[in-house]
């Protein structure tokens, strides 16, 4: 849709990342589930700050990097996302607008302080979040600016922040402006744990609201509580107009109508962190769709993203992804 403002505008948390290396006994200790995301309250996120190692701390939040990594595509992305009037607040402002992201949501003058995500990388790369969502845990229908929803080509929702019921009727709000508008709407499921926290409330959702669906292996399988992932291929068949499902290694596999697409993943040399991973891939992938390109080649740029992200820490490009996609896939 050439008259969008926006390719698209995404609805997430917002949030500053800290990531540090931990060994696996580091994690069992702190009674943090490994590969997953848990919610924690302000108190469990400073004593799990104090014990953590050395860390890097950047603006990050699923859908901000994603809006991020679609900026790095040359796109041009929007967010909704909450902060507090702190400093933490300032800094996730400034990163996401010097990132290319039109972010124009006020921040708050009360409450919770901005969020932090903590995240644990264990040697073989995997990540382990623990979410003290502060002020983005408060975001609701008022910071939706449908005016920015209707003006964009794809509205993003972010399945971790399906947890606030606030969110949620935010959600709806997007999903109806933007359908309202001829637009679509994409979601990411996140999280295993998000989706069994919630899996009757994101059904209902995909089936009535969702024309693409992000998901990994363990997120489809549980939200169609599947016995294997040929299973959940099946069930997701018709509940929304696109389904793109990620396998790590395998590459991934889209499904539309009665057609199932496996694409390759990307080579990367060595995998140090997998924060990120699914954000960057959601970039690629709608960065082609808006650019109209075939369901392969959209899923074949989002696997060069990921393969980018996961080769070095943090959840967001360290090269510019639009070179990198015109190097590597012309």
């Amino acid at each position: 849709m050439n008259d969008a403002a926006f390719d698209v505008v995404g609805l997430g948390n917002a949030i500053v990342d800290v990531i540090a290396p931990a060994d696996e006994a580091f994690i069992a200790r702190q009674g943090l589930r490994k590969g997953g995301m848990t919610l924690a309250d302000t108190a469990a996120s400073e004593a799990l700050y104090a014990a953590m190692g050395p860390a890097t701390e950047m603006s990050g939040g699923s859908a901000a990097n994603t809006m991020a990594g679609i900026a790095s595509l040359g796109g041009r992305p929007a967010f909704f996302g909450r902060v507090r009037d702190d400093q933490l607040g300032a800094v996730f402002a400034h990163d996401i607008r010097a990132a290319g992201v039109s972010y124009d949501t006020p921040p708050v003058r009360n409450g919770d302080a901005t969020g932090r995500c903590l995240i644990l990388v264990t040697p073989d790369a995997e990540r382990t979040m623990q979410t003290c969502l502060g002020a983005a845990a408060q975001f609701g229908p008022e910071d939706i600016d449908e005016d920015i929803v209707r003006r964009s080509e794809i509205a993003y929702l972010e399945g971790y922040l399906f947890d606030p019921p606030p969110a949620r009727a935010a959600f709806y709000k997007a999903a109806e402006a933007a359908h309202a508008a001829g637009r679509k709407v994409a979601l990411s499921l996140s999280d295993a744990f998000c989706v069994e926290r919630h899996r009757a409330e994101i059904r209902d959702l995909v089936d009535g609201h969702i024309d693409i669906l992000f998901a990994n292996e363990e997120e489809i399988v549980s939200l169609y509580e599947a016995r294997d992932f040929a299973g959940a291929l099946e069930a997701v068949r018709g509940k929304c107009g696109i389904a793109a499902l990620t396998r790590s290694e395998k590459g991934s596999v889209i499904v539309s109508g009665g057609d199932a697409v496996d694409v390759a993943p990307a080579p990367v040399a060595e995998v140090v962190d997998t924060t990120g991973a699914g954000d960057l891939y959601a970039a690629g992938f709608l960065h082609g769709l808006c650019r109209g390109d075939s369901l392969a080649e959209c899923a074949g740029i989002g696997g060069l993203c990921a393969a980018e992200v996961i080769s070095h820490f943090g959840a967001r490009p360290a090269v510019p992804l639009r070179e990198l996609v015109t190097e590597k896939l012309g």
